[in-house]
């Protein structure tokens, strides 16, 4: 699944960035797009979203 070229995503900072670390999340139905901050240019990476909570669940005891 790919975000069409023409939709604008609207990404906010993810809670689990840090000043070093910094990263931006656009929810998107059906799918979360994650790009980093410091490399806007450089893109996103587009996550199913069943994909992308599994991903944050396993970072929950890392917090």
């Amino acid at each position: 699944m790919s975000v069409s070229p023409l939709r604008e995503l609207r990404f906010r900072k993810s809670s689990y960035s840090t000043p070093q670390n910094c990263v931006e999340v656009a929810d998107v139905p059906g799918m979360s797009a994650v790009r980093d901050t410091m490399n806007r240019q450089r893109g996103h990476l587009e996550f199913p979203s069943a994909e992308w909570t599994a991903f944050l669940r396993s970072l929950e005891g890392e917090r």
